[in-house]
């Protein structure tokens, strides 16, 4: 199948905040697109690296030992895996995500944020049936 993700399209789907949506699938990774504002939750992924492409805007990305990486539109950063950290967009950020299909969405934490895998490949573009 050749499917096709048109990213302004994606992002004008979202209509809620820290909900990413699969938007492709690459080597066991999924491509993910989300709009943020205010703060997710401490967590951390055991097992896998995540990169954050901030397409608009400007995110903070709070690690646990202190210190703070601020991004802003047209950044690119890795979260590296076991790492506490906490993302925070004072003003509406939309990014792209990259990491392994399986990852969840806040790590070893559960919150009212947390979406389910399943949850963010429910609106995948048509013809994505690899989602399925």
């Amino acid at each position: 199948m050749h499917s096709v993700a048109n990213l302004e399209q994606e992002f004008a789907k979202i209509n809620e905040h820290w909900s990413p949506n699969v938007v492709a699938d690459v080597n066991g990774h999924y491509v993910k697109v989300a709009k943020l504002l205010g703060e997710l939750v401490w967590h951390k992924h055991d097992n896998e690296d995540e990169l954050f492409y901030i397409v608009k805007g400007a995110l903070e990305m709070q690690y646990e030992n202190g210190v703070s990486v601020e991004l802003k539109t047209g950044d690119v950063h890795v979260v590296p895996r076991n790492t506490m950290h906490n993302p925070i967009a004072r003003e509406e950020c939309w990014i792209v995500l990259v990491e392994p299909a399986a990852t969840k969405h806040t790590g070893d934490v559960e919150s009212d944020l947390t979406k389910s895998v399943a949850d963010q490949v429910a609106n995948a573009p048509r013809g994505s049936s690899e989602f399925h």
